[in-house]
């Protein structure tokens, strides 16, 4: 399954994402530092979505309330909401 993200309040502008079954097959964060979401990215690769959500939400970058690795959370939570429906 493959999910395509519009971030909101961060710095990268999208963020897409294949699931493989439970676990996150591949991610790939458009815009935002390169480096940390590269970092982000390799690390949810292969891992369950419930950890990946667990460890990332609220997760805040400064004062924008949220953050790229939040931002993956609540996509991930979206499209287990959207998949149970």
């Amino acid at each position: 399954m493959k999910i395509d993200y519009q971030t909101r309040g961060t710095c990268a502008s999208a963020i897409t994402i294949e699931l493989e079954g439970e676990r996150v097959k591949d991610v790939c964060f458009s815009g935002g530092c390169h480096g940390n979401a590269q970092g982000v990215a390799a690390l949810a690769a292969g891992q369950p979505v419930s950890v990946i959500i667990e460890r990332l939400r609220g997760i805040e970058c400064g004062a924008k309330g949220t953050s790229c690795p939040d931002q993956l959370a609540t996509a991930l939570t979206e499209a287990l909401l959207q998949e149970a429906s």
